[in-house]
C-alpha cells in the first residue's frame, strides 16, 4: 500500500550496516587522500609569489572562466578565499604552474589573497581539464552518462585525465604501477619505446590483430630494421611458440657495404647485436643508445611504469639535450612525481599537526601528568574493547550504546575514587 511503513527488520536488511570502526577507518583513509593532495599547498597564502610552483594543487572556475572564455588556473587558498561560493573543477595536481586567479582572464573578479598579479602567465600550460573535461573522449567525470565502470588515470606527461578502456593497453589488475604515459605521448616521445622494453610493468595486448606483444624483450618473430630503413621478417622456427606471439626487434645495420637481409644467420644476428652494443657503448656511454641495439616495440597504446622507474633514464649531454627540446626535462627530477608531492604532504602535515593531550600534559606537573596518562590508557583499552564486540558482531554502535559506555566508565571509576585508602604518615 502507497504511504505504508516498511516493518523495522525489512529496512534494516535494504540498509546498509557499518560500524563505527569502519566509518572511522574510512575518515582515516580520507584524511590521508587529503593530506596527500592538498598537504603539498598552502590553504591560506596565495602560491603566486612563489613564481611556477614545480608541483600544486589547482582548480578551474567555471563559475568565472566558462567554457568559451580563456581556461585558467588557481590555488588551493585562492579556491578557499576568491571562489568559495563558485563552481569549481578539481584538477588534482600539476606542474610548473602559476596562480592565474585575479588576472586579465577573469573579467570581474580581483584576487583578494595577491591582487598585484601580471597580466598573464606565460609559463602555464592548458588543456581541457581546465573545462572540466577529460581523456580522448572529452567527457566529464564523474560521467553522469557512462555507465561503465572505469577509472581515470592521469598522464605523468602531459598530464591529462584517461579512462583506463581508452588508453590501448588495459591497465594492470593488481594495480601495481607508479605512473603512465598515454598512447600520444609515447608517440611524441618515441625514446621510451626502448626503455619501455626494460622497464614497462605489463605486456601490451593489442586487440586489433590479437596479438600480444611482450615488451620485456621476450619473443619470436623478428622484424630486422636495415641500413636503409627497410624491414625484413625473419621468423626463427625454434622460437614460435604455439600462441603465435610476435616481437619486433629494432636494430642498426652495422656499417658495411651489404645491407642484413632475411638470410642473415642467427649467429650473425647475435654478432651483429654484440656488436652494435659494444661501439654504442665505447663510443658514447648513452643508456639509450646501448637500449636501442636491443631488441623493443612501437605500439599506439599506453604504457605503465614501476617504481623509481625515472631513474633508470640517461642523462648524458645528448639525451638532455632530447629531452629539452621534448620539452620533458621534468622526467630527469625525482621530485616531480606525484608520489615525491604526496608524500611531501604527509610529512609536512604530520609536523604541523599538534598532540592535544601532549600540550596538556606540559602544562600539567609531574603527579598530575601521571594520573592523566593512567586515565588515558583505562579509557582506551575499555573503549576498544567495548567496539570490538560490535565490530566482531557486525553491529551498528548507536547513540544510546556509546552514552551507555561513558556512564558506565564514570560509575567505575567513582567506584575506584570511593574505594581508595588514603594513609597519613
Amino acid at each position: 500500500m502507497a504511504g505504508a511503513e516498511e516493518p523495522a527488520g525489512r529496512q534494516s536488511e535494504l540498509e546498509p550496516v557499518v560500524s563505527l570502526v569502519d566509518v572511522l577507518e574510512e575518515d582515516e583513509e580520507l584524511e590521508n587522500e587529503a593530506c596527500a593532495v592538498l598537504g603539498g599547498s598552502d590553504s591560506e597564502k596565495c602560491s603566486y609569489s612563489q613564481g611556477s610552483v614545480k608541483r600544486q594543487a589547482l582548480y578551474a572556475c567555471s563559475t568565472c572562466t566558462p567554457e568559451g572564455e580563456e581556461p585558467a588556473g588557481i590555488c588551493l587558498a585562492c579556491s578557499y578565499e576568491c571562489h568559495g561560493s563558485h563552481k569549481l573543477f578539481e584538477l588534482y595536481t600539476k606542474r610548473n604552474f602559476r596562480c592565474d586567479c585575479g588576472n586579465s582572464k577573469f573579467k570581474n573578479l580581483e584576487c583578494k589573497l595577491f591582487p598585484d598579479k601580471a597580466k598573464i602567465n606565460s609559463g602555464n600550460k592548458y588543456n581541457d581539464n581546465f573545462f572540466g573535461l577529460y581523456c580522448i573522449c572529452k567527457r566529464p567525470y564523474p560521467d553522469p552518462e557512462d555507465e561503465i565502470p572505469d577509472e581515470m588515470i592521469q598522464c605523468i606527461v602531459c598530464e591529462d585525465w584517461f579512462h583506463g578502456r581508452h588508453l590501448g593497453a588495459i591497465p594492470p589488475e593488481s594495480g601495481d604501477f607508479q605512473e603512465m604515459v598515454c598512447q600520444a605521448c609515447m608517440k611524441r616521445c618515441s625514446f621510451l619505446w626502448a626503455y619501455a622494453a626494460q622497464l614497462a610493468v605489463t605486456k601490451v595486448t593489442t586487440e586489433d590483430d590479437g596479438l600480444v606483444l611482450n615488451v620485456d624483450g621476450v619473443g619470436d618473430q623478428e622484424v630486422i630494421k636495415t641500413e636503409n630503413g627497410a624491414h625484413q621478417d625473419n621468423a626463427l622456427e625454434e622460437d614460435v611458440p604455439e600462441h603465435g606471439k610476435a616481437i619486433v626487434k629494432e636494430v642498426k645495420a652495422e656499417q658495411t657495404n651489404e645491407p642484413c637481409t632475411s638470410s642473415s644467420s642467427e649467429s650473425d644476428l647475435q654478432k651483429a647485436f654484440q656488436n652494435q652494443h659494444l661501439n654504442t657503448e665505447s663510443q658514447s656511454g648513452c643508456k639509450l643508445e646501448e637500449l636501442k641495439a636491443k631488441q623493443f616495440i612501437k605500439k599506439d597504446t599506453a604504457t605503465y611504469w614501476p617504481l623509481n622507474w625515472r631513474s633508470k633514464l640517461c642523462t648524458c649531454k645528448d639525451c638532455m639535450k632530447m629531452y629539452g627540446d621534448l620539452d620533458v626535462l621534468f622526467l630527469t627530477d625525482e621530485y616531480d612525481t606525484v608520489l615525491a608531492y604526496e608524500n611531501k604532504g604527509k610529512v609536512d602535515q604530520a609536523t604541523d599537526r599538534r598532540d592535544p593531550l601532549m600540550d596538556t600534559l606540559n602544562s600539567m606537573n609531574r603527579v598530575q601528568q601521571v594520573e592523566l596518562i593512567c586515565e588515558y590508557n583505562d579509557l582506551k583499552t575499555e573503549l576498544k574493547d567495548y567496539l570490538k564486540r560490535f565490530a566482531d558482531e557486525g553491529t551498528v554502535v548507536k547513540r544510546e550504546d556509546i552514552q551507555q559506555f561513558f556512564e558506565e566508565f564514570q560509575s567505575k571509576k567513582r567506584r575506584r575514587v570511593d574505594g581508595m585508602q588514603y594513609y597519613c604518615s
